[in-house]
């Protein structure tokens, strides 16, 4: 698998522990989301992806908005 942003084939796996806040001041009280993905980071360019599971998925999708929509 190559990168998504230079082609390179350097990448590596590693493991992470994140914890997503969200944002909104209605959602100040609300628990972040503590998650462990697995990242794919390009050695390269510094690019990274990685996956969340169903489970950390949900609650973020439970637990409100980012702080902007992707698009914007």
């Amino acid at each position: 698998m190559s990168c998504k942003s230079c082609q390179s084939t350097n990448q590596r796996v590693f493991e992470s522990e994140v914890n997503i806040h969200f944002s909104e001041v209605q959602d100040l009280k609300r628990q972040p989301v503590l998650a462990f993905p697995s990242l794919v980071i390009c050695l390269d360019c510094g690019f990274m992806e990685s996956r969340m599971d169903e489970d950390q998925l949900r609650k973020l999708i439970e637990g409100g908005r980012g702080t902007k929509d992707v698009a914007d």
